[in-house]
This record gives structure tokens, sequence and C-alpha cells, in this order.
């Protein structure tokens, strides 16, 4: 993903914010890259405040399920700017009967900005299903704060766009569509997407597949009729890409949906096994299988272009031949 093809609309009005860092998910193993993002939220002139559990390990987790619950509702009574996990991993759909969304919902409501990743999608989704609220599909501390070197210049804008109360919107290039010379007759053809489209109102939900899927058939999954379902992975080879795709499509997600917008699905190894068998493949059964569209190459995943997305709000979807523009206004 390039700066060119990426846009955050934004202004910038920089000023110091409050911003709480918290693990409700796995344990913070790389400690440098937690240091160097603290640094650089310093340096960027924020006040860092730091759970008293953040670097707490319990087997795999962040400390055991009530050290990260209390960990959750410490960040929620914090009064902080933004609440932002320190990682991912797994670890918060153990604790999701547990939390108080009230509590959350007060926090959102006066102001705090709940922001993660990955894992983070069972927290979002479950305070969307529960409460209604709005939280942000951004970065994490570590992964993207604590790189070495310079964080992306992309994401750093979102993220200051957002805490700004600029972050209007995002827009991305979608890739051509390629002809795929020697396909087989028997895989299914997608129908063409319209050259241009708008689709003027429907709620933004979604995040990790992995996550979300796992969220089919419990209380913590939002019935989102008419949204804009958003997904990325990492890690998982295109079938089983497929698999949790068909899980949505055989509960009847996808086909409620006016459009899915399709992340960045990275670190994964295809097998001679495949025989040409790719995620193209598992794109090209999706659009055959929905008439909604299907739009490729949204800047947002486990990669370090990622941009912020308001999971739950009300957004505008405008498609003109490869371009793409996602418009919120302001969403908090």
């Amino acid at each position: 993903m390039s700066s060119e093809n990426t846009s955050c609309d934004c202004g910038h009005d920089h000023g110091p914010k409050h911003i709480y860092i918290y693990s409700p998910s796995s344990a913070v193993r790389d400690k440098a890259a937690f240091k160097r993002g603290i640094k650089r939220l310093q340096a960027l002139g924020h006040e860092v405040e730091i759970d008293p559990d953040a670097l707490a390990s319990h087997t795999r987790f962040a400390g055991d399920d009530a050290t990260r619950l209390a960990a959750i509702h410490r960040a929620a009574a914090s009064g902080a700017d933004v609440a932002l996990i320190s990682r991912g991993g797994y670890g918060l759909t153990r604790l999701l009967p547990d939390i108080d969304y009230a509590a959350v919902a007060r926090a959102i409501e006066g102001g705090t900005l709940f922001v993660g990743v990955s894992d983070f999608t069972a927290f979002q989704n479950a305070v969307l299903a529960q409460t209604g609220a709005v939280t942000w599909a951004g970065p994490s501390l570590g992964a993207d704060f604590g790189v070495q070197g310079l964080p992306d210049d992309i994401m750093e804008a979102c993220f200051d766009d957002v805490l700004s109360g600029h972050g209007e919107g995002t827009g991305w290039r979608m890739p051509r569509d390629k002809a795929r010379p020697g396909a087989a007759p028997t895989e299914p053809v997608p129908p063409a997407l319209p050259q241009e489209f708008e689709i003027p109102a429907a709620r933004l939900w979604g995040g990790n597949l992995t996550v979300l899927s796992s969220l089919v058939g419990t209380p913590y999954l939002p019935q989102v009729p008419g949204g804009i379902l958003f997904i990325e992975d990492v890690n998982e080879h295109p079938y089983r890409i497929e698999r949790m795709l068909t899980q949505l499509l055989h509960a009847g997600v996808l086909a409620q949906q006016k459009a899915v917008l399709l992340g960045q699905f990275t670190n994964y190894q295809l097998a001679p096994h495949d025989k040409g068998y790719k995620l193209q493949t598992v794109v090209d059964w999706l659009r055959s299988k929905i008439t909604a569209p299907v739009l490729a190459n949204l800047p947002y995943g486990h990669v370090a272009t990622k941009v912020m997305l308001p999971v739950g709000a009300q957004v505008e979807l405008s498609v003109q031949g490869r371009d793409a523009l996602l418009y919120w206004g302001h969403a908090h």
C-alpha cells in the first residue's frame, strides 16, 4: 500500500491528548516495542498513562481474565481521550460476558475513543451489539507506534486526524480487474462491479474475519441489516478465508450487507496442492454468491499503512471507477 493511493480526509488541530494504554488480550512480549510506542506518542505531544497491568503476564495472556477485565474497566473510567490497546493476539472473547458495557458506553459518550485492531474486533462488535456505541478500528501501540524507525506516516496521520476531531473519511484505489487466462469454465464468473455508485447511508462494522466469525451465534455479533462490512486477516490461507466467509454467508450475514470491503489479507503461504486456487479465487467466489459489491484493497489490516475506521458509525460510500471514498463526517 503506498501513500499515493490512500488518503485520510482531514484537517489538523494539534493538541496534546490523554492516551490510556492497556492490555486486554495477549501478553506483551516485545517490551522494547512497547517502550518505543510510548516514547513515540509522547514525542507527538501526548500525555500517556500506562495501565498498572499493561505488562502483566499469565500463560499467553496479559494477566488472568479478572486482571484484563479490570484493565478494560480502568480504561473506561480513565477519562482519557483515547484508550489504546498495547497489542492484539487472543483473549477478549473470554471476557465478553463480564464486560460492563454500560460503563464503556458512558466513557464513549464522554469522549473516550476506544482504538484497536485484530483481537480487539471481539470487544468492538460486542460493544456495538450491546450498546450501539462507536469504537475505532485502527492501530495498536507496539506493532504500529513501536516499530523500529519511524511509524507509517499515513497510519500516524489518520490517528492524528481522528484524535483532533477532523477524521472525516478515507479514500483508496482498488486494484484493476485482471483477465484470468486459462480459468476453468467451472469457476464462478463474478459480476462486473458498476463503474460508479453511491451508498448514501449505512452502518460500518466488521474487523478481523477470524474473530468476527467466532462471534456468529452469540449475543456479541451485531445485527447490521443494510450495513457495510469490512474484513481483514493475517496468517490465514485463502481456503480458510473462504471457509469463514461461508459461515457468514450461511448465517445470513452477508446477504444483508449493502457492500463488503476487503482489507489486507497478509502473511499466508500458498501450497502446491492449491493448483491455482488463491485469494482472488475467494474474492471471485464471494462476488458470485452475493449481490452487494465486494470492494478490495481497503488500507486496513495487519499492515503498516492502516486507516482509522469508525465501527458502528453511519457512513457514506462513493465509488468512481477504481477510486473508493468512505465518508463519515464527525463520527464522535
